[in-house]
Order: structure tokens, then sequence, then C-alpha cells
């Protein structure tokens, strides 16, 4: 007998169609995590190419986040409006073309205009990627294992970035990084092809919230560029303070809306759940703490220790495979544990590790000591987290708002990463006071690592004390989503 979705709008995929399902979910968020560092090691030889000033050589990677990070709740409450496959086949498009189009830019106007459309793009694709994976794996094990891959893949594109970054610049030009995509998306395309219907495909008697959705947008977009600026500016300076009070009055504005608008692009009772809120505060400090923390170890690595490009970037690959081991391990240990305990037991080892990375930056620092041991404790603590973190982003949402939810999760991720970067980008700069010595460097990247673990330990206390005690992941406790219900009820009535 076909067995129905949660919302009793058509058939689940069957284990073909997953399988295909979770693969474009997954290449999806390889890609998405790629291209937020795979331009960075290639910016030298965009500006000699095309001919960037200094400042503008910023907007090949601030055009990229404003879009993404703006955006993200938008696509992901389209996701659930227009069904989650049109929202993910049109954003691969539009990433894809994007991408062939900064492969071919002849200006530098050119290159920020493609990157700001495959920011576009990638704002659709990131929250239809974990909503995809909640709506077509039933809550238990499967799902597990599901989310389990999920963080493995954005390890791997984040890794894989920096890594290919410095290989296809050495060896094809830079522009072979924005081609590289493209072969990229078709093979998602093709996957995307292969599933069959997943969840609602269009959702009736609902409209899209217009004026929530344009100040979610702009609030967002301010608030990252008031962040992205405040690394530059300085967080005194009139620009950072008007921008991100623009951005305050924006989101306040937006919540305004949202409290009486019938179709929420963010129903507020969203948040009243503790597992979701809970999930979303773990979310910003770990980004807050993760992202910086990439760019220090990089900076670290090349202008302390001397390592080249290339060398860098493989040097960053023992965290991913700490990032898949510890994903591994939390979809075996999560039914038994519990979201609290995983989510604690995997900040306070991310805190650990990156207490390591702030003690072993040192002038005579090491590979095995300063990066290869900090790197592997701070990716096991890490890729404990997602599994749990998913199960938690999704606990008590109707299958309606997993793109709302999912959205909401990216939102906190990318506001975390600028919050993190710019906190992390002025703590160094105190300590340094603008010196540029080896070991006047190495104490300003250590000063970073130490807030960065400061955050990291917040995001496990966060999770120890806010969450139930009585949690465990889907199918493993006492804790039951309204997902889940909903499905036994779907079940009920097609038996």
């Amino acid at each position: 007998m076909e067995r129905k979705v949660a919302d009793g709008s058509g058939a689940e995929p069957d284990a073909r169609h997953a399988r295909w399902l979770l693969v474009g979910a997954l290449t999806v968020q390889f890609l998405v995590s790629l291209d937020m560092s795979v331009v960075n090691v290639a910016l030298p030889d965009i500006r000699s190419d095309l001919g960037f000033g200094r400042d503008g050589l910023l907007w090949v990677v601030n055009a990229y986040a404003l879009a993404f990070g703006g955006l993200l709740m938008l696509g992901g409450r389209l996701a659930d409006l227009a069904g989650p496959r049109r929202v993910l086949t049109a954003g691969l498009v539009l990433f894809g073309l994007a991408s062939l189009a900064g492969g071919l830019a002849w200006s530098p106007g050119s290159l920020v205009a493609a990157r700001a459309v495959q920011g576009i793009g990638a704002a659709a694709l990131a929250p239809v990627a974990f909503a995809l994976i909640t709506l077509a794996f039933p809550a238990g094990p499967a799902r597990s294992r599901a989310l389990g891959l999920w963080g493995m893949a954005g390890a791997a594109g984040g890794a894989v970035g920096v890594l290919a970054g410095g290989v296809l610049t050495d060896l094809a030009g830079w522009r072979a990084v924005m081609l590289a995509n493209v072969p990229i998306v078709a093979f998602a395309l093709a996957a995307a092809a292969r599933t069959g219907p997943v969840g609602r495909q269009r959702r009736t008697g609902a409209r899209l919230d217009l004026a929530g959705a344009l100040l979610a947008t702009g609030g967002t977009t301010l608030l990252v560029l008031g962040l992205v600026r405040a690394s530059d500016e300085g967080w005194s300076s009139a620009v950072t303070l008007a921008t991100l009070g623009a951005a305050v009055a924006l989101l306040a504005a937006f919540v305004a809306v949202e409290l009486r608008t019938p179709s929420p692009l963010l129903r507020p009772g969203l948040l009243r759940g503790r597992p979701v809120l809970t999930a979303n505060l773990f979310c910003l400090l770990l980004a807050s703490a993760q992202f910086g923390a990439f760019y220090f170890v990089s900076l670290y690595m090349q202008l302390v220790l001397g390592y080249g490009a290339t060398a860098a970037g493989f040097a960053f690959l023992p965290f991913c495979v700490g990032v898949v081991a510890g994903s591994i391990l939390a979809t075996r240990a999560v039914a038994a544990l519990g979201i609290r305990r995983l989510m604690t037991v995997g900040g306070t080892l991310a805190a650990l590790g990156m207490g390591w990375f702030a003690a072993a930056a040192t002038v005579d620092g090491s590979f095995l000591a300063s990066i290869l041991g900090p790197s592997l404790l701070c990716s096991l603590g890490i890729g404990l987290c997602f599994v749990p973190l998913g199960t938690a982003a999704t606990t008590d949402v109707v299958p309606g708002e997993t793109g709302m939810a999912s959205g909401l999760l990216n939102s906190s991720r990318q506001v975390g990463g600028s919050l993190g970067l710019a906190v992390l980008v002025t703590v160094a700069a105190q300590v340094t006071g603008g010196a540029t010595g080896r070991g006047a460097l190495s104490s300003g990247y250590a000063a970073a690592f130490w807030v960065a673990a400061g955050l990291l330990a917040a995001a496990a206390l966060a999770a120890y004390v806010l969450l139930p005690g009585e949690s465990r992941a889907a199918g493993g406790g006492p804790v039951a989503s309204r997902t889940d219900a909903a499905e036994h009820e779907g079940d009920a009535a097609g038996r």
C-alpha cells in the first residue's frame, strides 16, 4: 500500500527515489559550503586580472555573503509554498548560470554581479537541502544518518573549497574556480530529476508574506553588511552604527508584521519551542566561532608558519576528517544519549579544541601540535553536533513549515558567521595594535581563538541549560515532534 506523507499530499519517495533525493541534497549542501570559501585563495589573481581596487575586491566575497544571508528566510518559505523540488531546481539553474557568468566575467562589476546572483541561488538551495531530508526521511535512525551525512557534506565543502581554490588557481587560473561549479550543478540537477514527489508540492490557500519578505531581506542584509563593515571600519564608525541601526529597525518592523499576518514568513510561535530556540542559538554561537576561527587558522598557517596557499588547503583536510568521524559517531549515539547530552558534549569538545588552537598558536608552532591535534579535537566536537542540531531545529515543526525552520536555522548560521568574523577580527586587531611581525600576529590570532573557544563553551552551556532533560533524538526517546504525530495521523487516515 502506498504510504501517505505527513501532510497527506502524496506518497513518500520509495527507497530508490529517497537515495537520489539524499544525493541531490548532499550535493547542494556541499556546493553552497564550497562557494563560501573557494574564491578566497584566488582573490590576488582576480585583482590583477580584472583590475580590482583593494576595497572593490572585498565585494567578490561580500556580494555572495550579503545575498545569501539576506534571502535565506525567503528561500525557506518559498520551499513551503511552491514545493521544495521546484525551488531546488530553480536555485540550481540560477546558481549554475551565475557560476558560468562569473567564470566568463570581463570586469569587476560583472564578477561582483555574478557572485550576488550566486548568493541568491544559494539562499534558495541551502534551506531546501535541509528541508528535503526532514521531509523524506522518517524520524529515527534513517533521518539521523541523513542528517549526519548533511553535516559531513557541509564540512567537506568548506575544506575542499579552501584546497580547491588554491589548486585550481595554480593549475588553471582563477576562472576555473567559478566554472568548476557548473558540472556540480549539472550532477545535482540530474539527481533531482530522478526523485519522486516529496512533501507538499504546492501549499494551497497560503500567500507569500511580501511585506515580511521585504523587511526580513532588507533587515538581514543590512545586519550582515553592518557586521562585514565593522570588521573593516570598526564598531564605532558612523557607517557601521548607521547600518546596524537600520537593520535593527527593519527587523523590529518585521517582527511586528509577522505578529499580524495570517501567513507569516516566520511564524513567531516557532521560536516558543525550546528545542527550536536552542538549536538556533547554538547554531549562531557555533558558526560565530567556526567561521572566524577558519579565517585565522588560514592566516596563522600562511603568515606565521610560512605555508603556501595549496599547503594551507591540504592542512585543512584533517578538520574535514574529524567532522566526518564526529557525524558518524553522532548517528550511532544520538538515540542513546539524546540531543541535549550530545550537543553539550560536542560543544565542549569543540571548545577544548579551540582552546588548544589558542595555546599552540606560537611563532615556533608545528603542524602536529598547532594544527593537526586541535583540528581533530575541535572538528570531532563539531561533527557530533550536526545530527542533534538538525533534530532539535525541526522538533515540533509541522511539515508545512520545514522550509521556514530550515531558513531560520541557515540564517542563524550565516549571521553567526558574519558576527563571529567581525568580533574576532576586532579582538585580533586590538591585540596586534597594527604590528605585522610574526610574534604580534600569533598573539592576535591566539586571542581570537580564545574568544572562539568561549563562544563554543557558551553554546554547550546553552544546550545543557535550555534543552529539556528528557529530550532524545527522534525515534530514540520520549520527545515526539508534531511532524511525527502528523505522520501517524496520515497513516491512520490512509488505513
